[in-house]
């Protein structure tokens, strides 16, 4: 008998908000969460911007973890413990528990800051804490130590997929009986110098520096690259009976994945989309769900050029002509990339869009580009129809990892 797994607590620090539903209500409201950088460093780059999330790490935690944890492992445990008491704080057997949470980069910004101490300051001044905040490991690793998990706590890397993988990872920790519980999410905190110097060397940033909150523009013919935003999202996985008596909330069931690569580039998406196109069709095939009852999609959606027309591309390649009903949103609009978190904070955006029966906007769309032939939610949200419905998360990442996870409403 095949074991079902539902989401039964969500949690984020995002640049929209320091909580789940702070970060809702504003994404709702279509406010944007980029903003000019005030650090000493951010004039002499060519992008002058990012989105940071909304409340510091230091107004929420003790100094003694500030101290010693890299701002990756702080925001996942801000998330993951808010995560945990939504889901009722559960009594669990720690060896059915596990944890998943990703990063696409790792420690960056401490292992910065621990160079510049080197340099500046000798090697005595090193901090003794360096390597587990460095360590791309350190944000799960943290959270399994704060709630003891047995079951196995791992850490994919596939940089801007991370995140929904490590989420497809922990599902399959539950369906195939490894545990009952998985604490399951992604995170990111390079907002640093280098960072993003290099992706601006890459052309990947947009440079809007006169309005960074209408930089991130997803389909708009004016795109010009993505915001690079931090923070991240986690979700607590349950095996369906596990939630039902113990008499959890459940906000939707966690239904299948698919997973591919394009064998392509190492940066750029691979034009005809086939990887993506394949996930999706895979990822139907494991979940089981009807096609028809696919209303809704939060898209990857970058606002690069070339990878959001290709992504839209292969959506429709996968889909066909039901495309045309479903509700298309691209959050990054109002987030940024969130790199290694951006598929977590966006499965929890599809978790409360189903819950709410309503798809989040789409906002600085000015233009729409006309080869993006999807139907995007521009500007306000949507309402989602009444019955059994479904939404697709997608996410990809550098070195052409496609990851695509879909959910279903819990009736």
């Amino acid at each position: 008998m095949t074991r079902r797994v539902v989401v039964t607590g969500l949690g984020a620090t995002t640049p929209l908000g320091g909580d789940v539903a702070t970060t809702w209500s504003s994404a709702i409201a279509g406010k944007s969460g980029a903003r000019l950088l005030k650090q000493d460093w951010a004039n002499s780059l060519p992008v002058h911007f990012a989105a940071e999330v909304v409340v510091e790490p230091s107004e929420v935690m003790k100094p003694v973890e500030i101290r010693r944890l890299d701002r990756s492992e702080q925001f996942a445990l801000i998330a993951s413990r808010e995560a945990w008491v939504d889901a009722g704080s559960p009594e669990v057997d720690l060896e059915r528990l596990g944890v998943v949470i990703a990063s696409g980069i790792g420690g960056v910004t401490s292992l910065l800051e621990q160079y510049r101490t080197l340099m500046d300051k000798g090697a005595r001044l090193v901090s003794p804490h360096t390597v587990p905040m460095i360590m791309p490991n350190g944000p799960a690793a943290n959270v399994g130590l704060e709630f003891k998990a047995k079951a196995g706590v791992h850490t994919p890397v596939s940089a801007c997929a991370s995140g929904a993988e490590a989420i497809g990872y922990a599902f399959e920790m539950i369906r195939n009986n490894r545990a009952e519980i998985v604490i399951a999410g992604g995170v990111e905190a390079s907002v640093d110098a280098l960072p993003m110097a290099g992706f601006a060397a890459m052309k990947a940033l947009s440079t809007r520096n006169d309005a960074p909150e209408k930089a991130s523009r997803p389909y708009d013919v004016d795109r010009d690259g993505f915001v690079l935003g931090e923070g991240g999202g986690v979700l607590v996985l349950e095996e369906y009976e596990h939630a039902k008596a113990r008499g959890a909330k459940i906000y939707c069931e966690i239904a299948g994945q698919g997973l591919t690569s394009d064998g392509y580039h190492i940066a750029a998406p691979d034009p005809t989309g086939s990887g993506v196109t394949r996930a999706v069709k895979f990822a139907l095939r494991d979940s089981g769900v009807d096609l028809a009852e696919v209303v809704h999609l939060n898209a990857h959606a970058t606002s690069t050029p070339a990878g959001d027309v290709a992504e839209a591309n292969a959506l429709t390649a996968a889909l066909g002509d039901h495309m045309s009903h479903v509700a298309v949103s691209a959050t990054k609009s109002m987030t940024g990339h969130l790199l290694g978190g951006a598929g977590a904070i966006e499965s929890v955006f599809v978790v409360l869009a189903l819950q709410n029966r309503l798809a989040p906007p789409t906002i600085n769309i000015e233009n729409l580009d006309e080869a993006v032939k999807v139907d995007v939610v521009r500007d306000v949200p949507r309402p989602l129809p009444a019955g059994p419905i479904a939404a697709i998360n997608d996410s990809f990442g550098f070195g052409g990892h496609n990851v695509v996870l879909i959910f279903k409403s819990y009736e």
